[in-house]
């Protein structure tokens, strides 16, 4: 039973990824006034759910190996290791998020300390 909704769900978001896939070369089609067959179309679906499925077995073997049960941005920043331009890319976004999230941490850390 539980293989069955596995597979379900699998399937269900094989089919999200073909949507997404097919809305982004339809959108580029347009625009370069071009036309994509649905086997290509299915074809890159394929391709990137097996770079997906890929990836998701990487993430989680960095996690495991560093004792975790949870993928976390270290994981996903050691996966982008082997291309130094994108591993920065990803890194200044982190630090960029971890920065407003403290300052919004700090803004409601004075709220709180003005209503007193």
């Amino acid at each position: 039973m539980a293989d069955a909704a596995s597979d379900e769900d699998r399937e269900r978001l094989k089919a999200a990824l073909w949507y997404a896939v097919g809305q982004m070369v339809d959108e580029e089609c347009l625009k370069r006034n071009r036309n994509a067959t649905p086997q290509f179309i299915g074809a890159l679906t394929e391709m990137a759910w097996t770079q997906i499925e890929n990836i998701a077995v990487d993430l989680e073997t960095f996690s495991n190996h560093a004792g975790r049960t949870t993928v976390t941005t270290d994981d996903v920043l050691l996966l982008a290791r082997k291309n130094a331009d994108l591993q920065q890319i990803m890194r200044d976004f982190v630090d960029q998020k971890k920065l407003e999230h403290e300052a919004a941490k700090g803004k409601a850390k004075a709220k709180a300390k003005r209503k007193e």
